[in-house]
């Protein structure tokens, strides 16, 4: 991204996917974090596109994100969507903008609403393993931003407003496709950090007095990149571990992908019915 400008990548890159996309609208990007990806298996008349294969787009190293775009039909419906079968990290040492990146680039591809999931600690001791969490608001533990520079605010307004960052309407269909589906969903608030490393007792002990429920290294540079060009957002972790210390907590990246497995189906009937209510709006 250093040899041009962002617009004039993000704008490269859309070729690319535009083409990809070859006049299918999906109803939404979905982005599939640790041990989720299995959901773009599920998808029918699949497509891939590596994410290699995009022009100025990173490549996932992190373990459990495979890096391709797959572009599908839900199952047994005529809804179509885009799927990133994994992420970039900031600790996989890409800057805030990088992180963003594709998001902005689905959003020039005529993606308007964008679904983030990842595999979080829980903070909040009600909260059991196994279950999912609905993203309420986030805590921006990074000390990062994709908007720091001149580049962004070329392409859209500086100082982006974060009131209900996660659409409310949004979250009141995931509430009622997790009615539908009996699949447990909660509401939280979601902290992010760098990584790699997982927290200490005592940083998950400071986190909890500022009001998070969860916790993970993801998320929150791709939603502030999404509301800084106007998509719409909906946020939701798997709760795949109890954070560090809290009751006994004592997280591992092998833990996270055992819990991701046993849930595979109520994470998938809760995607379907979700982006089936999002065909008919």
């Amino acid at each position: 991204m250093e040899e041009t400008s962002l617009r004039q990548a993000i704008d490269e890159a859309a070729v690319v996917l535009t083409r990809f996309l070859d006049q299918r609208k999906p109803v939404a990007g979905l982005i599939l974090g640790s041990g989720l990806n299995c959901y773009a298996d599920t998808l029918e008349q699949a497509q891939t596109l590596p994410f290699g294969d995009v022009p100025r787009m990173g490549v996932s190293t992190a373990e459990g994100h495979r890096g391709c775009f797959v572009l599908g039909k839900v199952a047994k419906t005529d809804t179509w969507v885009l799927c990133m079968q994994g992420r970039l990290h900031g600790y996989e040492g890409y800057s805030a903008a990088e992180v963003a990146f594709p998001v902005w680039v689905m959003q020039a591809c005529g993606i308007d609403i964008l679904i983030t999931t990842n595999a979080a600690g829980a903070i909040n001791p009600a909260f059991k393993v196994g279950t999912f969490c609905l993203m309420t608001d986030h805590i921006n533990a990074t000390g990062r931003n994709p908007l720091v520079g001149q580049e962004p605010a070329r392409m859209a307004q500086r100082f982006v407003p974060m009131m209900d960052a996660y659409d409310p309407s949004l979250r009141a269909r995931m509430h009622e496709a997790a009615q539908q589906t009996q699949v447990t969903l909660e509401d939280g608030v979601y902290l992010s950090v760098l990584g790699p490393s997982f927290e200490t007792p005592a940083e998950i002990r400071a986190f909890a007095t500022w009001g998070a429920d969860t916790v993970a290294m993801s998320v929150v540079e791709e939603v502030i990149a999404a509301r800084h060009c106007g998509m719409r957002v909906v946020g939701m972790s798997l709760l795949s571990n109890m954070a560090c210390g809290v009751e006994g907590g004592d997280p591992t990246s092998d833990e996270v992908m055992d819990v991701a497995r046993a849930v595979e189906q109520d994470f998938t009937a809760l995607m379907d019915a979700f982006l089936q209510k999002l065909s008919c709006e």
